[in-house]
């Protein structure tokens, strides 16, 4: 009668329980100091979670961050069709404004706007060289703190999104715009009719990423005074000099807009997924 087969272990991995026990060491310190450094100031963060300044910074970095994100969006898909575009002209353009507005860093364009006033003075709409003025603002008035960043981030944001959406509309087969030729349909029905929705499925991930980012990028615009989360934040410790407890607060309402964020992104990706082989995969 023959003896059962050997029955082989694996072999002990000793680097696997090193690194949890290190893993484990470094969690616990983390948590001991969370709860045991005074310098955390756990009451004073409670105190200032729902303070009437920080809540209004936060209502401002989501209305910022809303309006940036439908800026970038709607001049995003404008300069990703200019650069699909046979037009020798047109494609030219658009590479132009995403080199540029990607390759100059932010801060920089958020400060450039807020001080516009310094290259011109006032704004104006009519005839040059003279003629008559239908229009005049000072760049003072029309370029406020809430327009300079809105510009700086909007058109910043649109550069990215119009490469997002190329990539998209680039994933989609190009029998599915011939099919919709086939069956009448004008340019325009064919690219939102049929394209894009099928683009979003390679839009919307790296979209959702973005808005994530934008939310965080928002903190820059501290730099040209704009009332948002983190210059609430700065404007409140610079008065107490408590400026730990402050930067947690901060931080904790980002990762609170930043969960939710993620959340909805994880819902609007399951619907455009659907029909897809992963997405079957994941249901059965």
């Amino acid at each position: 009668m023959a003896g059962k087969a050997p029955v082989i272990l694996p072999a002990p991995n000793m680097g696997r329980w090193f690194g949890l026990a290190l893993v484990g060491l470094a969690g616990a310190w983390i948590v001991y100091q969370i709860l045991a450094n005074p310098g955390f100031q756990w009451a004073t963060v409670g105190r200032y979670m729902l303070h009437p300044e920080v809540l209004g910074g936060v209502l401002m970095t989501i209305q910022l961050t809303a309006l940036v994100m439908v800026i970038g969006t709607a001049i995003g898909i404008v300069i990703a069709l200019m650069r699909l575009s046979r037009d020798p002209v047109l494609p030219f353009c658009a590479h132009a404004f995403v080199w540029f507005f990607r390759g100059v860093p932010v801060m920089v364009q958020l400060v450039f706007w807020y001080n516009l006033a310094s290259l011109f003075p006032e704004l104006q709409l009519g005839i040059p060289f003279g003629g008559p003025k239908f229009w005049e603002i000072s760049s003072t008035v029309a370029i406020s703190s809430f327009t300079a960043a809105m510009l700086g981030l909007g058109l910043n944001e649109a550069a990215y999104m119009a490469e997002i959406t190329r990539a998209g509309i680039l994933s989609v087969d190009h029998g599915q715009t011939e099919a919709s030729k086939a069956l009448g349909h004008r340019p325009m029905q064919t690219f939102f009719v049929v394209v894009l929705p099928q683009a979003m499925k390679a839009i919307v991930p790296p979209t959702g990423n973005q808005v994530i980012g934008m939310l965080k990028y928002t903190s820059i615009a501290s730099v040209v005074a704009l009332h948002e989360l983190m210059n609430a934040a700065e404007n409140i410790y610079s008065r107490t000099f408590e400026t730990i407890p402050l930067l947690i607060v901060a931080a904790l309402w980002y990762l609170i807009m930043v969960s939710v964020l993620s959340v909805v992104q994880y819902f609007i990706e399951r619907h455009y997924a659907k029909g897809s082989e992963r997405y079957a995969a994941d249901l059965g």
